[in-house]
Formats: C-alpha cells, sequence, structure tokens
C-alpha cells in the first residue's frame, strides 16, 4: 500500500474526507468498539509545541486502536541536538507505523514527509491544523445534520485553524465568512483556491457582518504559540473582535458556539458565550478522539 501523508485537508478527496467522519461517528456510537484495526502497530508523536487536546486524544485512540503510541519531545530525542530531519525521518520510519508532528514550521512538515516511507500527519503547524478541523467538522455534522450550505462565521486572526476551516469549507460546500483586522487575514494562496470552490468564502473587517444570521460562530486564541512577543499589540488590535453575547445576537437562534481551546477567557470569548447553552466546545474537544482514530485507521489500513 503507497503511503498517505495528511499535513492539509486537501491530502485527502471530499470523498474519503466524508468516510472518515462516517468512521469517526461510528467509533463515537460504540460501533465496533471492540475491534483493534491497528493491534501490533506503533505510531509516533513527535511534537515541539506544547499539547493537552492533540496529544492525549492521540495517545488514547492509538490505545484504543489496538496501537502503541510513542511520545517524543523534539528536546529529548536527537533532531533537538542537530540530527537532520533527514535522518530522523529514515530512521523513524524503521520503527514506526505512522508519526504525528507538532511543529512550528510547516516546512518541517513537509521535509520529514518528503524523507518518511511512513504516513505523516499534522498535529499542527503554523500554517494548518487539519486534525482539529475534522473534530469541527464532525461537531457541526452532529449539531447541525449538515455541512453544506451551513454559514459559517470566524472571527479573529487569520491563523493555522482559519487556514484548514477555509479548506474545509471549500471542500464540503461551507460557506465561510471571517471577520479580522487588516493584516491578520489567513493565507492569500488558502484564499485564492477556495475561491474556486461553490462555497461563499470572504474576509470582512466588521464582526457583525460575518455573524449576522450565522448558523456556526467560532474562534480561537488572538496570541498562538511562538506570538508572546506581540501579545500586548494584538490584544490591542482584536479589542472589537471579542466572541460576547451581544455579538452572538447578530447570529441566527440557534447558532452554534465553536472554539478549539486552549480559550483566554475574557479576551476572545466570554464566559458566558463558551458555558453558554448554544456552545458545543467540549463536544467539539471531545470529537478530536474520534476522527483522529476514523484518520489513523484510514491511513494505516
Amino acid at each position: 500500500m503507497k503511503k498517505r501523508d495528511f499535513l492539509t485537508l486537501r491530502d485527502v478527496s471530499s470523498d474519503e474526507m466524508n468516510l472518515i467522519l462516517k468512521r469517526a461517528i461510528q467509533f463515537k456510537a460504540g460501533i465496533d468498539a471492540n475491534k483493534r484495526p491497528l493491534i501490533g502497530k506503533s505510531v509516533g508523536l513527535l511534537f515541539e509545541k506544547a499539547s493537552t487536546r492533540t496529544r492525549v486524544s492521540l495517545e488514547v485512540g492509538i490505545y484504543q486502536l489496538g496501537a502503541k503510541a510513542i511520545y517524543m519531545n523534539a528536546k529529548e530525542i536527537q533532531i533537538g541536538r542537530g540530527e537532520t530531519i533527514h535522518d530522523t525521518a529514515k530512521v523513524l520510519s524503521r520503527y514506526l507505523d505512522a508519526v504525528v508532528i507538532r511543529t512550528y514550521s510547516h516546512d518541517t512538515l513537509r521535509e520529514f514527509a518528503s524523507h518518511s516511507s511512513i504516513p505523516v500527519v499534522n498535529g499542527l503547524s503554523d500554517s494548518h491544523h487539519p486534525c482539529q478541523a475534522l473534530g469541527d467538522l464532525m461537531t457541526i455534522i452532529e449539531k447541525k445534520g449538515r455541512l453544506r450550505d451551513i454559514r459559517l462565521a470566524y472571527v479573529g486572526d487569520g491563523n493555522n485553524v482559519a487556514n484548514s476551516l477555509i479548506e474545509a469549507a471549500a471542500m464540503m460546500g461551507i460557506n465561510f465568512t471571517l471577520a479580522c483586522p487588516k493584516g491578520y487575514e489567513p493565507s492569500s494562496d488558502i484564499l485564492e483556491k477556495a475561491a474556486m470552490s461553490d462555497s461563499d468564502i470572504a474576509v470582512v473587517r466588521e464582526p457583525r457582518e460575518a455573524v449576522r444570521n450565522a448558523d456556526v460562530v467560532y474562534t480561537d486564541v488572538w496570541v498562538s504559540m511562538g506570538q508572546e512577543k506581540e501579545a500586548d499589540k494584538k490584544k490591542e488590535r482584536f479589542k472589537k473582535y471579542q466572541l460576547n453575547s451581544e455579538l452572538i445576537s447578530y447570529a441566527n437562534k440557534d447558532v452554534l458556539v465553536l472554539h478549539c481551546l486552549p480559550a483566554h477567557r475574557g479576551e476572545e470569548i466570554t464566559d458566558e458565550v463558551i458555558d453558554g447553552p448554544r456552545s458545543a466546545v467540549f463536544d467539539q474537544a471531545e470529537n478530536r478522539l474520534h476522527t483522529q482514530k476514523a484518520l489513523l485507521e484510514f491511513l494505516l489500513t
């Protein structure tokens, strides 16, 4: 079987994504709960960045699939002491059946994948967060019953999460509007590709314009890992982009509120919204487990 990588959502087709989401829903429902499709396999978790949801959901999911998770902090193996990506990829390919990498530069993932003979999964990079987007899509299906023609509003920084959501929207027929200050837009390349889809994709400045009549409203932290030096500047620029009750009132009455976590409560989202009746934030976090199980099964069987 030819190896498949999952560095961005576009590494699978729309039909394949639908199959992964359907399988994730089956996993959550307990269908085939006793099957261990990956028994005897080992999956490496090579992390440069700290993690709660990505690490724990993967370790638990890999165990439930019958495989063994091998966690590797980049600072504690030889790549942290100067061993090349080329050599690390070649060696780990001899030991493991797949590797999930959580890193800063997306180029690191590309280089690793080019030298690896096993599937490489993007657990997060500065440009993309495709595993998060899979969990988001599953949550929307659970709560709204469909993806096509859903109106998804994203308020905040045009970061890696936003980039992957734009790709998801273009692939799955979601209409997507993002509100951000000038200079904080998502990747222009991703926007250009998304513009060729049947989905309506737009970037605006006013949060109310983005949220008006939305079915789903999404936000993320304003200051991502590695951007701490910009914290004060970004917090000042994003003040009016807070997801609060006043802003949510412009969306549909049955709006779904999402946040990929961790949340900086009182900054990009208020307590009353994240803990409110329209929030599915913790269902969304749980769904990382099920979608990643479905993804690994897809890549390794």
